[in-house]
């Protein structure tokens, strides 16, 4: 059964901009391959993060929002375990509420209009 996900990782600052996109990419393939409906995608770009990770305090963030199985999920945050250009990632399942909210943040709507 498919389930909404979001997924939020951070790519390490050293990266060129190529780099970063390449990345990103990469990761929309993986979602492509894997048989997830990508509905929504938005680059937040370079943010200072909470605390340091890796000695570093900046990061490219980036969202993604999908429709996939639940088995997937691990597939893919093996794929993000394995790549040294993401310092974190977090993926959690979209509840109605969750699903309302993204729905109706500015930048979605700017992003369908």
């Amino acid at each position: 059964m498919t389930k909404r996900y979001e997924t939020v990782f951070i790519l390490t600052p050293v990266l060129s901009d190529d780099q970063v996109k390449e990345a990103v990419v990469k990761f929309k393939q993986a979602l492509k391959d894997g048989g997830a409906k990508l509905l929504y995608e938005d680059n937040w770009g370079l943010r200072k993060l909470a605390y340091p990770i890796q000695k570093k305090s900046t990061g490219f963030y980036h969202l993604f929002e999908y429709e996939a199985d639940g088995e997937f999920i691990a597939k893919l945050e093996v794929e993000l375990k394995r790549d040294e250009r993401i310092m974190r990632f977090l993926t959690v399942s979209m509840d109605k509420h969750a699903i309302a909210f993204a729905e109706s943040r500015p930048a979605r709507k700017a992003a369908k209009a």
